[in-house]
């Protein structure tokens, strides 16, 4: 504590479990090993029925080990202790495969898009028997994968990640099947073409989703589900608070959020309840009401910001 301003601080540290991807490694391990099994499935499927459609879903699984791959390894990294240097350890590790993941997507959107219309220009002879088998297979691995990380996808953007990868490709699957049957009941080679559109315009748009929220940690802004106005109201309410300024939050990684603020408390009330019960006072606030996890405060007596500013300039 300074000699003429009084300082305080209280912290909630995360779960010492780790970060909200840990719980799902296995899982994720698990999906990996499939999504591996299915893609060399449909390269040769893909090859073996001349089919577009099958060729894209067995590129996008491939990205898709690649991400499962790098969730699994930033899992690793974020649950490491931290040091001296690194205060919150490797946590962020986790955002960053996500980002990761985003750029591979929208890479392989891309291909499959421009590859697809290629295609449409000059089609190619398919056969809708080997896509169904194949589109089957992949149907079914799929969906045993989105089941595994179906709870997972609503606590960590890392799995979200990986999550989104997997209902791409079941959905993919399912436009394999429809192409097959297209093809085999009408003959009209071009449902390949279109099936691979369809899985490009599903890569697409959910990446962007995806990045967007990865952008936001990385840039640190305000969980999505911490109203910041309700967190300045809630600390302004309490007995003797006078202002609250430096009030930031952000996240380190899913399910990692943290705040820190100070709080102009009069000196009389400081006083007669102490620091002590004034932190947990505040802690109890927004324990109450917010989901965060790590929250610290800085007390002090009216006209302190005052004096921080002219030390500042």
């Amino acid at each position: 504590m300074g000699a003429g301003h009084d300082h305080g601080h209280a912290h909630s540290h995360a779960p010492a479990t780790g970060t909200a991807a840990a719980a799902y490694r296995g899982r994720l391990r698990i999906a990996l090993g499939i999504t591996l099994t299915i893609m060399v499935v449909e390269i040769v499927g893909g090859l073996a029925a001349d089919s577009l459609a099958l060729i894209a879903d067995a590129a996008h699984m491939a990205t898709d080990a690649v991400g499962l791959g790098m969730a699994l390894l930033a899992i690793h990294f974020a649950n490491r202790p931290p040091s001296t240097n690194r205060t919150f350890g490797y946590a962020r590790a986790e955002i960053l495969a996500a980002l990761a993941n985003c750029v591979l997507l929208l890479g392989v959107g891309g291909y499959v898009l421009y590859e697809a219309i290629e295609r449409f220009m000059t089609p190619a002879q398919t056969h809708g028997g080997l896509m169904v088998v194949f589109g089957l297979i992949g149907l079914v691995a799929n969906s045993i994968s989105l089941s595994l990380l179906m709870r997972g996808q609503q606590e960590s953007l890392n799995v979200r990640g990986a999550f989104l990868e997997v209902a791409a490709d079941a959905l993919g699957s399912f436009a394999v099947l429809v192409s097959a049957v297209v093809i085999l009941t009408t003959g009209w080679q071009r449902a390949d073409p279109v099936a691979s559109l369809v899985i490009g315009l599903m890569i697409v748009p959910r990446t962007l989703k995806l990045l967007r929220e990865t952008l936001d940690v990385l840039l640190e802004a305000a969980p999505k589900d911490v109203d910041m106005t309700e967190v300045r109201t809630h600390i302004l309410a309490l007995d003797g608070v006078e202002d609250v300024h430096d009030l930031h939050a952000w996240t380190i990684t899913s399910g990692m959020p943290v705040l820190s603020a100070h709080v102009v408390v009069s000196s009389d009330v400081l006083s007669a309840i102490g620091h002590e019960k004034m932190l947990h006072e505040l802690q109890g606030c927004l324990g109450d009401h917010f989901d965060v996890e790590h929250c610290t405060f800085q007390l002090e007596p009216g006209g302190h910001a005052e004096h921080e500013a002219r030390l500042c300039h």
